[in-house]
């Protein structure tokens, strides 16, 4: 698709963090800081830190976000769009907007994987629909459709329709999507951000070369998931 267009920022917190994770340490900090001088005794002030203090390190470790680049050939290739793991290889009925059968990879992220989501191809963002719904757990299979759910669809440069669905789990209650209507868009960008455990599906034509397994460890923008024919 000619030259690569680089958008990444180098950032090492994801930007969806920032001021919570600001806020939230001043509040630590200030807590802190009383219990340490109201009482004769530490024992307040270290309690407080150990519970409060490992509840931000998590937070802190939830909105991290590695600068990744893929080194290979994306010519036909899919990538994972996040770090998790394979739940789902199957052929399923895609009756929204395809109306025909399609390869689905799905992939869960747990509360303690990176949250941003990347492009898994190359090419054209043809649009973005966001549908609300339920919050059932992201792993069961009807997450899918009846879930809180944000899709994309990409068209690659070989003209095939990708379907890239971002899906709320029972603990995530925000979906960030930065794609938009009409961009281009590349792998190693990042198409968006989910809070908590939540799940990315994938939507391919039938003839795709799958190459990853069920329960194969992914990292975003990484680990080569199929090819395209």
């Amino acid at each position: 698709m000619g030259e690569r267009i680089k958008k990444l920022k180098k950032i090492r917190i994801h930007r969806e963090g920032t001021n919570e994770l600001t806020l939230s340490a001043l509040v630590v900090i200030g807590i802190a800081t009383v219990l340490w001088y109201s009482f004769n005794t530490t024992i307040p002030f270290w309690i407080f830190i150990i519970i409060f203090g490992t509840a931000w390190l998590m937070a802190l470790n939830f909105y991290r976000c590695p600068i990744r680049y893929y080194n290979g050939d994306t010519e036909k290739m899919v990538v994972a769009p996040a770090d998790g793991r394979i739940v789902v290889i199957e052929e399923t009925e895609e009756n929204e907007y395809f109306h025909d059968k399609r390869l689905m990879i799905s992939i869960f992220m747990s509360p303690l994987n990176v949250h941003a989501n990347w492009f898994p191809v190359d090419g054209k963002v043809k649009f973005v629909h966001h549908q609300n719904g339920n919050y059932h757990k992201a792993w069961l299979p009807k997450a899918s459709e009846e879930n809180e759910h944000a899709d994309i669809m990409i068209t690659t440069p070989e003209g095939q329709d990708i379907l890239v669905r971002q899906i709320a789990g029972a603990m995530a209650r925000r979906i960030v999507t930065y794609a938009k209507d009409g961009e281009e868009c590349y792998i190693d960008e990042h198409l968006g951000f989910i809070k908590l455990g939540s799940r990315v599906d994938v939507f391919l034509p039938l003839d795709t070369e799958v190459l990853c397994r069920m329960d194969q460890p992914t990292t975003g923008d990484q680990t080569v998931i199929a090819k395209l024919k």
